[in-house]
């Protein structure tokens, strides 16, 4: 399949609005550049307050000023005539509307945020919309977009489709059923709505054959249209060009760090990350060098975090909230490892960018990991402090490992290159469209 400067593809900014950056955010940013640099047409579409009613210069004024906020929209309580109006407009369904990007707005303070794009579109209030529209009805949400794409695709599960497209929805994993107490997501709306889009999608992506099987563990009925692309990562480009020295500096400025003198872990501080284990089994370890986490706190687990305060005052344990993409990337570069020993992942992109960086790798046998690490990372048991700790002590004392890892790392890591990710996408997209043409005949 070759793309053209006729065929549009729609990515969704569901998680590109939120305040903070996660994984997903991430993946639905590197896809819109991949599509980009593939020579499709690519239209990302926003929920944000923005509505027809607003002069274009001042959407635009609005788009950039509602970025990293929450959708602010309200349905009202039923049975409020606020309410009822909302509910007949979602049944109706809604059009999207243009945001003209034409740099009335200084925008490189937000180039971290922003996708690559050749549209930006909003419905105000979609994603809530969509959301309520389903549990209240059970059905999905029917939009339309103007100068339609062939393709829409959601890099998340939602109940949304788009008139005369072909909707594509990614499910990144089956994490709110299959290890339940690790997450606050409503199960009862997560299962409903996946076996919705098993049935109504014209497609289903997945990252990974891990989560595949676990997709299909649970609605087996999805084998045909579930395909697996995996992903990739787009390295901020300041960082990469950067001298490892002008990291150090950072580093020592920003942290008191020195270069090798700490291990780093990235992501949300919850329970499917194993930030117990991780935490105890560090404190237990035999190593001098501190561990530097970096992440919001997803949600609170006493016995989970049991040993966290204790690491914060014993001064072993630093804990950054949030920090911008290339300060990420110069601690992640000048790290002695990476320890990442999660119950479950999708993907798992912090040991990619980590591999990608050259820094070693402690990583788990679970979930997708061993698929993105293959060889090239200490794996050891998730569930077991002692393999934990015995794996970060390796670490920490075996030079001859270490400098094995920061070679085979980069080296593995480009299994998952734009290059590959871009080919992936490309034989995904041709497959769709040749069995939905093959349907209709």
């Amino acid at each position: 399949m070759t793309a053209s400067s006729d065929f549009r593809v729609c990515v969704d900014g569901f998680n590109l609005a939120l305040p903070r950056g996660t994984g997903i955010a991430t993946y639905a940013r590197t896809l819109t550049y991949a599509l980009k640099a593939l020579g499709f047409q690519v239209d990302v579409l926003y929920g944000m307050n923005i509505s027809k009613e607003m002069p274009p210069e001042l959407r635009e004024v609005i788009f950039f000023d509602s970025i990293g906020q929450e959708e602010k929209w309200r349905r009202g309580k039923f049975p409020s005539a606020r309410w009822w109006k909302a509910t007949i407009a979602d049944f109706r369904g809604h059009t999207a509307i243009d945001i003209p990007i034409t740099g009335r707005v200084e925008r490189r303070g937000f180039d971290e945020r922003l996708p690559a794009a050749n549209r930006i579109l909003n419905i105000p209030g979609l994603y809530r919309r969509a959301i309520g529209h389903f549990k209240t009805t059970g059905r999905f949400l029917d939009i339309t977009i103007p100068n339609t794409p062939r393709i829409m695709h959601w890099t998340y599960p939602l109940p949304i489709r788009v008139n005369n497209s072909l909707n594509i929805y990614t499910i990144h994993d089956v994490v709110p059923l299959r290890f339940p107490s690790t997450t606050l997501d409503d199960k009862n709306y997560h299962y409903k709505l996946i076996e919705c889009l098993t049935k109504q999608a014209d497609a289903l992506c997945t990252v990974s054959e891990a989560a595949r099987t676990d997709i299909l563990s649970f609605f087996p009925s999805a084998k045909k249209k579930l395909y697996n692309a995996y992903q990739s990562f787009q390295p901020n480009q300041t960082a990469l060009s950067r001298e490892l020295a002008e990291t150090e500096k950072e580093i020592r400025g920003a942290f008191a760090l020195e270069p090798q003198s700490y291990y780093i872990f990235c992501g949300s501080i919850e329970p499917k990350k194993n930030i117990g284990r991780l935490i105890e089994s560090f404190l237990a370890a035999d190593t001098s060098r501190k561990l530097v986490l970096v992440g919001a706190m997803a949600w609170k687990n006493e016995q989970e975090l049991r040993f966290l305060q204790r690491g914060l005052d014993l001064g072993r344990i630093i804990s950054i909230d949030y920090l911008p993409q290339a300060m990420l990337h110069a601690l992640i570069r000048n790290a002695r490892g990476m320890l990442f020993p999660s119950l479950t992942e999708g993907f798992g992109l912090p040991v990619l960018e980590a591999m990608a960086f050259g820094t070693p790798v402690l990583t788990s046998a679970e979930g997708s990991l061993p698929e993105v690490v293959d060889d090239a990372a200490i794996v050891v048991d998730a569930y077991d402090t002692a393999s934990i700790m015995t794996g970060i002590e390796r670490l920490d004392k075996d030079e001859d490992l270490y400098e094995r890892l920061r070679l085979a790392g980069p080296e593995q890591a480009q299994k998952f290159s734009m290059a590959r990710y871009q080919e992936r996408l490309t034989e995904m997209y041709r497959n769709i469209l040749n069995s939905n043409v093959r349907a209709r005949d």
